[in-house]
């Protein structure tokens, strides 16, 4: 592994700042919190930490609405703060990498408030606008919150773009203008030594022309358009000229098309990509888990696609999904546990999500006044509008909401779960008291300890960071196993993702080999031809003839 390719063999570590550690007391967590909590990562054995937006916004969208990208929101502390952070990190050795927003900015940056003065302001194109009427848009596109992509603005009598909400106007990357100002802001960072970024939307911002037909895909006009090989190309460049580590949020880019996209030899963009397809749903709206089938069948198509060069984002949670151990799992440790070990010795880098490796579940909401997330009022009235009684508007609207990721980080079984001494600004799961950092790191068979020892293995032995990956039982509903070897290793992993017991049938190549167990939640597992396994139990086996 060259110091370029370090990502290859590290693990990282999700940072919600808000929700991470409140230093302060305000309920809102800090800089100075994630500062505080460096020694806890680095036992953890984390190798990178990439933080949620901490610049300057009006906070519509928690920090994904910029409106100064060289400043850090006051909440969060400075850039002094930040300054420190990241010299007390690499001091420890922890790298850290930042979330890039460049599709968009908030409406009140300096940009976008000068774009909206007049037709004939120089920042007017930096921001996509065109002719409109209050009754007549552009065109018909959606966007992601299912209503126009366009807000009218009556002064101009034109409206401009935006794939997200009215308040998070689009670049237009066509603007060499735009462009300039960007990388410089990008240099400005990277002059920093931070290193890397995690790219937000990356993939929306090239466009259609705006009379493109939508046939299918209501996102296909601004998803991974042909021309965006350009601005990436730009991108990668820059990144090249500092070896820092990039991972982009690309929704559209296939698990075949994302080789060109991170390969070097396919002169790739990026190092990674983070694929939205894995969490492929089942059951009623309310009641929707993880299809275990369908989440193998892709996260293995994507290792075989990148087989041959490029490289996988390992991830099973992020701040926009809820808790793993409750959609996939049963909210036990046992499943938390057969969970990680199944993605994480996958091929590529893996990621954990603050919380994850303590087993935390989603929040049992039960009012929308508890949760933060965009129009959370209005989706409620409009889910009781389709004849469903509060209790059950609540379950479908809180489910699958991204506030279940999102509330505090459970430190200890103290007040606030020792995340804040003030009240926090989204509420805490009554469950802190039994899963929290405290408790777990004094249980020898916590989630926790299991998460330790998991990421040591993975960082040890080096079938699992370029190893090949071979699927086994490929069609079994509910059993993941899959085989890891180089020229000096082979692991095999098996694990049951259900909550019942499951009998397969192993094949013979394995099965005439001899393992060693090195990882296992359940100790009576042994290597049969005809093997039962208890709900959600997991193995990781060596090779050993």
């Amino acid at each position: 592994m060259t110091s370029k390719t370090w990502w290859k063999n590290a693990v990282g570590y999700q940072v919600y700042p808000r929700s991470f550690k409140d230093s302060n007391g305000d309920g809102i967590g800090d800089i100075r919190g994630i500062i505080e909590k460096l020694p806890y990562l680095k036992d953890l054995g984390i190798d990178f930490i990439w933080i949620n937006p901490i610049y300057k916004s009006p906070n519509v969208d928690n920090g994904y609405d910029i409106s100064d990208y060289e400043s850090i929101e006051p909440e969060f502390g400075d850039l002094n703060e930040f300054k420190e952070l990241l010299q007390k990190a690499h001091k420890i050795g922890i790298k850290v990498i930042l979330d890039l927003v460049v599709n968009h900015t908030s409406d009140q940056h300096p940009w976008f408030i000068e774009s909206k003065k007049g037709k004939n302001n120089p920042y007017r194109d930096y921001y996509l606008w065109a002719d409109a009427s209050p009754d007549k848009m552009p065109n018909d596109w959606k966007s992601f919150s299912g209503h126009s992509a366009w807000t009218y603005d009556k002064k101009s009598g034109q409206a401009y773009f935006h794939v997200f909400a009215a308040e998070q106007p689009d670049l237009n990357w066509k603007n060499p203008k735009v462009r300039k100002a960007i990388y410089k802001m990008i240099r400005w960072w990277l002059d920093l030594e931070i290193d890397g970024f995690r790219m937000d939307a990356i993939s929306h911002i090239q466009k259609e022309p705006w009379d493109f037909k939508i046939k299918d895909n209501p996102w296909a006009p601004f998803m991974n358009v042909k021309g965006i090989d350009k601005y990436m190309s730009e991108l990668r460049d820059i990144f090249n000229e500092y070896s820092v580590m990039t991972v982009g949020e690309a929704s559209g880019v296939t698990s075949r098309k994302a080789i060109n996209w991170t390969d070097p030899k396919r002169d790739g963009y990026i190092n990674m990509i983070f694929e939205l397809e894995q969490n492929v749903q089942e059951g009623q709206l309310g009641e929707q888990r993880i299809d275990p089938l369908g989440f193998k069948k892709v996260l293995a198509r994507w290792q075989r696609d990148l087989a041959d060069g490029g490289w996988n984002a390992l991830y099973v949670e992020n701040h926009d999904n809820p808790r793993i151990n409750t959609v996939l799992g049963n909210e036990t440790a046992q499943s938390a546990k057969a969970i990680a070990a199944t993605y994480m010795l996958l091929c590529g880098t893996p990621f954990v999500y603050q919380g994850q490796e303590l087993g935390m579940t989603n929040y049992p909401f039960t009012k929308p006044e508890q949760m933060d997330g965009l129009n959370t009022k209005k989706r409620f009235e409009e889910i009781i509008k389709q004849g469903h009684d509060p209790k059950e508007a609540m379950k479908i609207m809180s489910h699958w909401s991204r506030d279940n990721a999102r509330t505090p980080m459970q430190w200890s079984s103290e007040i606030n779960a020792g995340f804040s001494k003030g009240d926090p600004w989204l509420a805490i799961n009554d469950n802190y008291k039994k899963i929290n950092v405290e408790k777990e790191l004094q249980d020898s068979h916590s989630i926790l300890n299991f998460y330790k020892k998991l990421i040591a293995l993975r960082k040890n032995e080096s079938a699992f960071t370029d190893g090949d990956f071979e699927l086994i039982l490929d069609n079994d509903p509910n059993v993941f196993a899959y085989l890891r070897k180089n020229s000096e290793q082979e692991y095999l992993v098996i694990s049951n993702l259900s909550d019942g017991k499951r009998t397969v049938t192993l094949p013979r190549k394995v099965v005439q080999n001899v393992w060693r167990t090195k990882l296992t939640n359940d100790n009576t597992l042994k290597i049969s031809k005809n093997m039962t396994l208890q709900p959600y139990a997991v193995t990781v086996m060596e090779k050993i003839n």
